[in-house]
């Protein structure tokens, strides 16, 4: 009879320490979080492709966090680690949302293992420097006692010998253990493989109406490829073939321009720097067809954008000026011309002194949002169009012969690295190996050089994506961070 009462007694008190814990409603957590999504918004992060998808994915793992935590009896033991690229902060604005900069960011890395809204969202603000000052009005308004009577009522704090005489879990003890135990890739797998494969048979179906209808549609437009500039799901990419698909039939004399080109899904319409044609997934037919009714335009601004880029590199000594998509944010054809328009014609007031054919074999891209010129570790220059010429000129002398053996290395880095990606896809009978584009060539090295040491089962059969953090996407692709323990 004791042992059943005592066993009440603890359940109710445990009941009102997890109501009492989450004093945050969740309508009051979104809006103490605002300076945090106002620093992180992929939105705002327009101009760099690899921090936004960083961002995108972290903020969907939070959000599930998040909503778990609200879910009556949830105990969020398993620690879990989230990355932002955070908008540097400035100190003369009033304003929450104009008070980011544009410009600056920084890479911010924490592991959430909290149980209560409140911990959550202070953790959160915390970690990324953001101030807290604005929580306690917020936590205050959302009690739905008075203070005095949440005295009464606060949780009692059991002695330890009271857990090793019932055999209860003491709460206190098992967090400080799962703050102890770090993930690592078996211990994961074991725990997420079921599911992986769950949604991957749910998905196959769908993949292979995607394959499908990505063929007909190339081999009917005679398209160089399709891509998606974002990572849609299956049944998302479908839909948007279909949508396609129907223009075709619909509407089939505006697509006799699209021979040999690419056609990238993405969040606008129009033509990308790159040449290929983007079709907005907001958009409706009657914005695709304007852009394929465009195309001839388009063309006629294309080849005036290349002569452009061959007048700026013998000004720069016969410098390559390239754009490089996975690298460069996606730009339109005309804010891309804008860019180029622009630095040529601040060369030419510079006159730089360059000899011709100096710098033959070289590369550089232009970007509009930095301040100081820097080379890449692929060897490329990357030049601000706001670069001071005196300063280009000096950076680019200094760091040419570096450049040369960057350019050497990358050639090697990318063999090894598709020998690597062919070996492990073999080794362990995956479908599929790939990487997000925010991880590099010697970050997936690495990561494949160690994984072919492993035994793993778990991964026959698997799509396996090589990222910044672990997650089982809705098709089942597998996500685990390159530099997996």
């Amino acid at each position: 009879t004791f042992y059943y009462f005592t066993r009440l007694c603890l359940e109710k008190i445990l009941l009102q320490y997890i109501l009492q814990s989450r004093s945050l409603s969740g309508a009051d957590a979104i809006n103490a979080l605002r300076p945090f999504y106002f620093a992180v918004h992929p939105d705002f992060f327009g101009q760099h492709p690899k921090e936004r998808e960083v961002n995108e994915n972290s903020l969907k793992r939070l959000n599930g966090y998040l909503e778990n935590l609200q879910k009556p009896g949830f105990r969020a033991f398993k620690p879990t680690q989230l990355t932002f690229y955070v908008r540097e902060r400035d100190p003369n604005s009033s304003n929450v949302q104009e008070s980011f900069s544009a410009s600056g960011f920084r890479a911010v890395s924490f592991t959430l293992n909290t149980r209560d809204l409140l911990s959550t969202v202070l953790d959160i603000l915390n970690s990324c420097s953001l101030s807290t000052e604005h929580i306690q009005s917020l936590n205050a308004n959302s009690q739905p006692q008075k203070e005095a009577k949440s005295t009464l009522n606060r949780p009692i704090k059991w002695d330890k010998t009271y857990y090793s005489f019932t055999g209860f879990k003491d709460p206190e003890e098992e967090l400080e253990q799962a703050q102890r135990v770090e993930t690592t890739l078996i211990s994961w797998l074991d725990d997420n493989g079921a599911s992986a494969v769950k949604k991957l048979k749910k998905s196959l179906p769908l993949r292979k109406e995607l394959e499908r209808l990505k063929f007909e549609l190339s081999h009917q437009l005679q398209l160089s490829d399709i891509r998606w500039q974002r990572s849609w799901g299956i049944a998302h990419r479908c839909s948007q073939l279909h949508s396609l698909g129907r223009l075709v039939q619909q509407r089939p004399e505006v697509l006799r321009n699209v021979k040999g080109r690419t056609v990238v899904f993405t969040d606008r319409s129009g033509m990308s720097a790159a040449g290929h044609i983007m079709l907005g997934t907001m958009d409706v037919h009657h914005h695709w067809t304007k852009i394929f009714e465009r195309l001839p335009n388009y063309y006629k601004l294309q080849k005036r954008l290349l002569f452009l880029e061959d007048r700026i590199s013998q000004l720069l000594g016969g410098i390559q000026v390239i754009y490089i998509e996975e690298l460069q944010p996606l730009l339109t054809l005309e804010e891309y011309y804008e860019t180029l328009d622009s630095f040529y014609n601040k060369l030419c007031d510079s006159r730089l002194p360059f000899h011709p054919r100096s710098l033959r074999g070289l590369q550089m891209i232009l970007e509009s949002d930095r301040y100081a010129p820097s080379l890449h570790e692929f060897g490329h220059f990357t030049i601000p169009t706001v670069c001071d010429p005196a300063t280009l000129q000096w950076f680019i002398f200094a760091k040419a012969q570096e450049a040369r053996e960057n350019l050497k290395r990358k050639e090697e880095m990318m063999i090894t690295e598709k020998e690597l990606i062919d070996t492990s896809t073999e080794k362990f009978s995956l479908d599929r190996l790939y990487k997000e584009p925010s991880v590099s060539s010697a970050q997936m090295i690495d990561c494949c050089k160690r994984l072919l040491e492993e035994s793993l089962p778990y991964l026959q059969g698997m799509h396996l994506c090589i990222s910044h953090f672990y997650s089982v996407l809705q098709d089942g692709d597998l996500c685990i961070p390159w530099n997996w323990k």
